[in-house]
This record gives structure tokens, sequence and C-alpha cells, in this order.
């Protein structure tokens, strides 16, 4: 599941960059955003719902037949996903 993650990670991103990152001054809004954040938030909502409802569901399964304790196996499923978007972050 890390290489979908890829897209709901970069609208996440994308939403705070643009949104609360960029109300803090922290970043700078993209300069021909200018349709708002609540278009985003329709896009990026139902993405990020599936993809973490697809994910919970895939790795609760895998966890039933897994000896790992939980405290070890979730954060160890959670990096294993974000770990093509930060190769991308690097390589790129």
């Amino acid at each position: 599941m890390g290489v979908p993650a890829v897209v709901p990670v970069w609208l996440l991103w994308y939403i705070a960059v643009n949104g609360p990152l960029a109300d803090l001054g922290w970043t700078r809004r993209e300069p021909t955003e200018n349709d708002g954040m609540l278009l985003w938030w329709v896009i990026a909502a139902p993405v990020v719902t599936a993809f973490a409802l697809l994910w919970w569901l895939a790795n609760d399964f895998v966890r039933r037949w897994n000896t790992a304790a939980a405290r070890v196996y979730w954060p160890v499923c959670a990096l294993a996903t974000l770990a093509p978007t930060a190769a991308l972050i690097v390589l790129l």
C-alpha cells in the first residue's frame, strides 16, 4: 500500500502548505491557487478516506496472521507505507 499512498500523502501536504502552514507564514501559497481550499477538501476527503479504509482493512487482515506485537506491527506498517513517498521526496 506504499505506492498508492503517494497520492493521499501529496494531497494532504498540498492542503497543509497552501492552508494552515501558509497562514502561519511557514510556507508560501501556490500563486496560481486562487480557487480556495474547499475544492481541494472535496477532492482529498474521499481519496484519503478510501485509502485509510483500505490500508486499515488490509493490515488488520495481515495482523491476524502475524505473530508480532501490535505495538510493533502498526508503527512498522505506517513507516513501510510512507517509505515510497520519502524515497520520491529524496530522489526528486
